[in-house]
């Protein structure tokens, strides 16, 4: 029974090796990824973070910068001329003939006694009969019905309108205020507009993430860019039938992990956030457990990950933590010190030395009876 304790005091100087929690060195990730590498290429590296690899790293971003994007719609919007479609509402207004202006009198809209688009994209009008009027303009429309008043009325002077945009429709989805349909009406309709018309942005939007679904076809427009640089080419212009989501900021996201005051998921704001952000948002190192000199970032899959590692054990590294630019579903993790894992070992190691001892002192105690 004496030499249990020495066993497990022997056991000791080894017991860093497994101790409890996460811990992450270069040792451990090459055992982790040893016979994954292909063609000989090791399948991770380990790259420190410097000037030279934040220089990398902003020249790489300039580079990768898309370019504007084309409006299918551009040549459209240049001569817009509204259509009209089948369900709109028409007001027509005979100048000299009230007989035939039918007036929206005083509790009336002109809405509700307008000439009223059939589904078959017809209109009926008196002294004129059925005329198709679906896919023209009011110009057209208007020198259509002269012509067929012309032999009715004496130099017919005429003004056609839409008083209700009821046939050509937009949806606004996603994270805005106010979501719903929206009329397509004489005035050119942009995505913009369209989002100020869905009372704007919900607190959870991403920007950088807004889909424009067109006949079975999805465009991905980023408004950060327009409001941010100025990029127009984002701003498309929308027609009949388009659907506008804007995606929540969710899938954004960092992940702080090991030794900092509140691990936690961090929200990328406007997607973007530096390692020191992170880090402050987490409330910053903990002072008795961490290990500044080894922090990780890991980003990529699991089966070729690329590593970042930044030594902070002097301040003024986190000017470096605070220019490296983060990425969605990247892991901040900061090591334990090595005295940190070891007063863990202790503590979980304690409760049962303490068993031992008391065996070995009970069996001392029966061994001194049983020999007087």
């Amino acid at each position: 029974m004496k030499q249990i304790p020495l066993i497990v005091l022997s056991l000791w100087a080894s017991a860093c090796a497994w101790g409890p929690g996460m811990h992450m060195d270069e040792d451990s990730f090459r055992e982790r990824y040893a016979g994954k590498a292909d063609a000989g290429d090791d399948a991770f590296e380990i790259v420190p973070i410097d000037a030279s690899l934040l220089g990398r790293q902003l020249e790489s971003r300039r580079q990768a910068r898309p370019g504007p994007l084309t409006d299918p719609l551009s040549q459209v919007a240049v001569d817009y001329d509204y259509r009209v479609s089948a369900h709109d509402v028409l007001s027509v207004i005979v100048w000299d003939h009230p007989e035939l202006t039918i007036p929206a009198g005083e509790f009336r809209s002109a809405e509700a006694t307008g000439h009223p688009v059939a589904a078959d994209g017809t209109m009926f009008y008196p002294h004129v009969g059925v005329i198709p009027v679906a896919g023209k303009t009011l110009r057209e429309i208007r020198e259509l019905l002269t012509q067929k008043l012309a032999g009715v009325i004496e130099r017919p002077q005429l003004d056609v309108r839409v008083v209700g945009f009821r046939g050509q429709k937009i949806q606004v989805t996603g994270e805005v205020v106010a979501p719903g349909s929206l009329p397509i009406t004489d005035v050119p309709l942009r995505v913009q507009d369209a989002i100020s018309q869905a009372r704007g942005f919900g607190p959870e939007a991403d920007l950088r993430t807004v889909t424009l679904s067109r006949a079975g076809t999805t465009f991905n427009l980023d408004l950060q860019a327009l409001y941010e640089q100025g990029d127009v080419s984002q701003n498309w212009l929308l027609t009949d039938g388009d659907i506008i989501n804007v995606a929540d900021r969710n899938r954004n996201k960092v992940f702080v992990m090991g030794e900092v005051r509140k691990p936690s998921s961090r929200l990328m704001v406007k997607g973007r956030m530096t390692l020191a952000e992170a880090i402050g948002d987490s409330e910053g190192f903990d002072p008795l457990t961490s290990n500044p000199g080894r922090v990780y970032v890991i980003r990529g899959n699991f089966n070729r990950p690329s590593i970042y590692k930044l030594d902070a054990s002097s301040p003024d590294a986190l000017l470096l933590a605070a220019q490296f630019q983060l990425q969605p579903h990247d892991v901040v993790f900061v090591s334990a010190h090595d005295l940190t894992r070891w007063n863990r070992i202790i503590q979980q190691i304690q409760p049962t030395v303490q068993l031992l001892w008391q065996a070995v002192d009970i069996g001392d105690r029966t061994i001194i009876i049983d020999n007087p």
